[in-house]
């Protein structure tokens, strides 16, 4: 993997994009709930309107439905996550990939105040 990461303009880039197979990389809580399905998420399995959250080999996973929604004035995406014990939505802050393509970072920030950065490879 290239340390060189190119940041994708977030207004222009398609929903469709924010798919696919996630770790979860790094994770600050604030004020979220510890127990949430999103709190222990080790991945994060985006398909076409359906997201598992899958937990280290102890803890259950949660299938729910997923959906982007873009705000009126700068086009932000936003991701809003149905979960069976957990709804909310959070900002796509930020998009990084490298220059081949075979690396990706996702940013979010959770109306809680969670942070979570999530990859794929």
């Amino acid at each position: 993997m290239s340390n060189f990461l190119i940041d994708i303009n977030l207004q222009q880039l398609p929903d469709d994009f924010f798919g696919g197979e996630w770790r979860v990389a790094s994770r600050v809580l604030n004020r979220n709930d510890p127990a949430s399905p999103l709190a222990q998420a080790t991945r994060l399995v985006i398909t076409p309107g359906q997201v598992e959250a899958q937990c280290a080999p102890w803890g259950p996973s949660q299938t729910g439905n997923w959906a982007v929604t873009r705000d009126e004035t700068l086009n932000r995406p936003y991701l809003s996550f149905d979960l069976p014990n957990e709804a909310t939505r959070a900002l796509v802050t930020r998009l990084r990939r490298s220059a081949d393509g075979l690396y990706s970072q996702l940013h979010l920030y959770f109306a809680s105040g969670m942070e979570m950065q999530l990859d794929r490879a």
